[in-house]
Formats: C-alpha cells, structure tokens, sequence
C-alpha cells in the first residue's frame, strides 16, 4: 500500500481519511465519538468474555466520525478493532489512509506491549505519517517516552502525544500533530522518504 493523496470534494474541498488503531480497549470509540460532529456510526457488540477486560462491548468492524476542520478540509476519522480475531479489518480500513493515530492506554502495561504488533502491522500496510497517543496520560515524562518509543522502534520524528480521549480539546491536539505530520512529510522530498 503507498501513500494517497486526499480525495476532492463535490464542493472542491479536500476529504482526508484517518484511521485511529490501537489495542483492545484503548479508547478508539471514545476519542472518535468525543471530536466528531457526526453521531458515530459504530460497530461494538457486547463482551461475553468477562475474564479480558473492563468493557462491556468491543468494536468488531470500524467506528466511523467526521469532523470539519474548516470549508476546504474534512476528516473522516475510522476506528479499527483492537483484538487481533478482527485484524483483517486494518488493512480494509487503512486503504487510503493519510496517516493514522496510534491510541494506546497508558494505564495498561499491556496495552503497549499489544501495540507493538499492530504498530508492525500498519506500518507494513502503508509508508504514512503517525502519531501516538498516549489516552489517560496526565502528562508524559522523558523517561516515559523514551521507553514508549524504544518498546514501539519509534523515530524521533513521530509524535507521541499524551491525551484524554474524553476531552475534545485533548483530542483536537492529537489531530493537529497528526496534521503537522502529514504537511511534514508531504514537504519532504521524496528521495528522503524512500
């Protein structure tokens, strides 16, 4: 898979796809459902395995948001499920991707170790700007990061950007760094992407 570019709009804006991946339960259906303008068109059914989590229902296909940056650009913003049984759906749902979040939950010691496979995955799929998103993160200290980003093979140009996916204005921050990103490497010439 490679890069895209953005897809016009009938009105001659610009329609950008983000997808927001991350483990099981790391708050992809709430950070979706917190920016968009949209009701979320969602996908969760209810959990019957108790013994693996804290939730109630897990998403089996993609969440779906919209949010309008402003005249000339919207987000169109797809959440993948975050066990690996519906792995088939990231490479669907990252077809034509702009970049993507990775969402993990701070939280959680294995919330990171299981975004480790996924990171892996999508970044086999396709050659486009990320950040991370560290969800329930207070703040972010440099030793944390250093160890999120030794974990994960980060380089030092991909964001890692802690957040509340309860809070629009966190989550605003989020895409933004996202959106720096994708201009970044959209300016970059293409011998140094290769």
């Amino acid at each position: 898979m490679t890069t895209r570019s953005p897809n016009r709009r009938r009105n001659g804006g610009t329609a950008v796809k983000i997808v927001v991946t991350g483990p099981f339960s790391a708050g992809k259906t709430t950070l979706i459902r917190t920016i968009s303008e949209i009701t979320v068109l969602s996908t969760e059914k209810d959990i019957t395995d108790s013994t693996r989590s804290r939730k109630a229902e897990t998403t089996v296909a993609m969440d779906f948001g919209r949010i309008t940056i402003d005249r000339d650009l919207v987000l169109y913003l797809f959440g993948t499920p975050g066990q690996d049984r519906f792995d088939f759906m990231w490479e669907i749902l990252g077809e034509g991707m702009l970049g993507y979040i990775l969402l993990i939950d701070s939280s959680r010691e294995d919330s990171l170790d299981e975004a480790v496979g996924i990171l892996a995955a999508f970044r086999k799929m396709a050659r486009v700007p990320f950040v991370v998103a560290l969800n329930r993160a207070v703040g972010l200290e440099p030793s944390d990061e250093d160890r999120i980003r030794s974990v994960l093979q980060l380089h030092d140009d991909v964001p890692v950007v802690p957040c509340d996916a309860t809070d629009r204005e966190s989550v605003k921050a989020v895409l933004l760094a996202l959106l720096y990103s994708v201009v970044d490497h959209i300016d970059e010439p293409a011998a140094v992407r290769a």
